[in-house]
């Protein structure tokens, strides 16, 4: 196993809570992450829907995070939260850059490309496969606190400790080494 598989996923510093299922029509757990979803390709967030949650839940948060980035701190590609209890599905480009695909009261923060929508993959050439990790949260609030100044790990830290249940749903991408 290669030292990128063994960097840890940011929830595996959070207390263990409820699991759920999120899926995508777009990619399968495990699989290679379609070139819509790589910035220099369509940029645009995937369809994701989720089931199975946990009863209390009162809104959702969504995240994707690439641990394998050679940062030391991973990639933040994709924060919102405060997502309506009754929202079960984001249909594919909901991550847009106006927002408009988005329901009313959702909050996305900056991700580390700077901006506030859905960033796609861009590993360096030739760094290997690297995993972009969507997570679903059920969150047990319909606010979860922080606003659209807030940052990544700001957001994490409130969803450590106010989320019920968590589901992950893992793309890879790579890019080969130039020349």
């Amino acid at each position: 196993m290669s030292e990128l598989r063994r960097r840890p996923l940011p929830h595996d510093f959070h207390p263990p809570v409820a699991a759920f299922t999120v899926t995508s029509e777009e990619f399968q757990d495990g699989g290679p992450l379609p070139e819509a979803q790589v910035h220099a390709g369509g940029n645009r967030s995937p369809q994701l829907s989720w089931s199975g949650f946990p009863e209390g839940t009162r809104s959702f948060a969504v995240t994707c995070y690439d641990p394998d980035a050679p940062t030391g701190s991973g990639f933040w590609h994709w924060v919102l939260f405060d997502l309506p209890a009754s929202v079960t599905e984001l249909p594919a480009g909901a991550g847009g850059a106006d927002g408009s695909g988005l329901p009313a009261g959702a909050v996305t923060v900056r991700n580390d490309y700077g901006t506030r929508d859905f960033g796609g993959a861009a590993p360096p050439p030739g760094d290997g496969p690297h995993r972009y990790v969507f997570t679903v949260y059920a969150v047990g609030q319909e606010k979860l606190g922080p606003d659209e100044n807030a940052t990544p790990a700001q957001v994490g830290f409130m969803l450590r400790f106010h989320a019920l249940g968590r589901a992950q749903l893992v793309g890879e991408y790579e890019v080969p080494a130039e020349g």
